[in-house]
């Protein structure tokens, strides 16, 4: 009788003991993910707090006195905000921020696509010293171009339009747009791309109707990347486009708004929230495929 009670004794012990020592061994993870989530995090409550927070009192003490005084007379103010908000001219750079970056991603995009199908799948002469060079161009920095580019912009009348920011930005975009999509794209399986050419699809039919429906996951990601980096953008916007208040975007905007020494910056903090808002909703809506697409390839079947 002791030898059948044991093994039941030993069934309803055993998930525990387990379920403890999982706890017990996963304890160090899971405190290791809560403090990189706190200290990644905490930057942003700082700015958060400061955004609300007269400039004097930013100068005077830091953003935490408002989190251990929170009802102090004096503390917090909206006035940052309505700063940022009424400032001239804001409005009109929140329409060019959205002229600029709208057509600065999806333009390389669409010709990286092109170019990663015909680098995966079509056989041409020096294919494979051409994707070298590509893939060389992601480590020269992009100030090394500017002086150049501008001096060609200059002489052909496309310094301070729209039309020079999107070829600019697509250049500086292209050749991590091709890398991330030729990797994606060169693991499609081989047997989809036979199937159409015995049916008599040509390169464009397999492109437009195997590779793009399949490639959204990857083309999400890029397109992610490509908007934030265009949106905040400073330098090439200040280079190509200038502070003229009928084309400059909002980067620039709060640059001026802060001033040259900084004496300003309690409004950068407001300013940066407001700024964030475009590219947060980006990110929820497009979340879905940013995780597929960072995930892609890790998993074979």
């Amino acid at each position: 009788m002791t030898a059948e009670v044991k093994p039941i004794a030993e069934s309803k012990a055993g998930p525990r003991v387990a379920w403890r020592t999982w706890i017990v061994k996963s304890a160090p993870l899971r405190i290791a993910i809560v403090l990189i989530c706190v200290l990644w995090s905490l930057p942003t409550v700082g700015l958060l707090v400061s955004s609300f927070r007269p400039g004097q009192n930013i100068t005077a003490t830091g953003w935490w006195e408002a989190v251990v005084h929170p009802f102090e007379t004096g503390q917090w103010t909206l006035n940052n905000y309505v700063q940022v908000l009424g400032s001239d001219g804001l409005g009109n750079a929140f329409i060019n921020s959205l002229i600029v970056t709208l057509p600065s991603t999806i333009i390389p995009i669409t010709i990286a696509a092109f170019a990663a199908y015909a680098f995966a799948w079509i056989r041409f002469p020096f294919r494979g010293l051409l994707f070298a060079i590509v893939v060389g161009l992601l480590v020269v920095p992009l100030q090394m171009a500017l002086v150049p580019i501008l001096q060609q912009y200059s002489s052909l009348g496309l310094n301070g339009t729209f039309l020079g920011i999107w070829l600019a930005h697509t250049a500086f975009g292209l050749p991590l747009a091709i890398f991330l999509l030729y990797n994606y794209i060169s693991q499609l399986p081989r047997d989809l791309f036979e199937s159409a050419a015995i049916d008599g699809a040509t390169h464009y039919d397999a492109f437009t109707k195997i590779v793009v429906p399949l490639s959204w996951p990857a083309i999400g990601a890029f397109a992610i990347f490509q908007f934030l980096w265009v949106w905040n953008d400073l330098l090439v916007a200040l280079v190509f486009l200038g502070v003229n208040a009928d084309s400059r975007v909002l980067p620039t905007a709060l640059y001026q708004l802060v001033g040259s020494r900084g004496e300003a910056w309690h409004i950068l903090t407001a300013g940066a929230f407001v700024t964030m808002i475009v590219p947060l909703v980006v990110f929820l809506l497009l979340q879905r495929a940013f995780i597929r697409g960072i995930l892609a390839g890790s998993v074979k079947s």
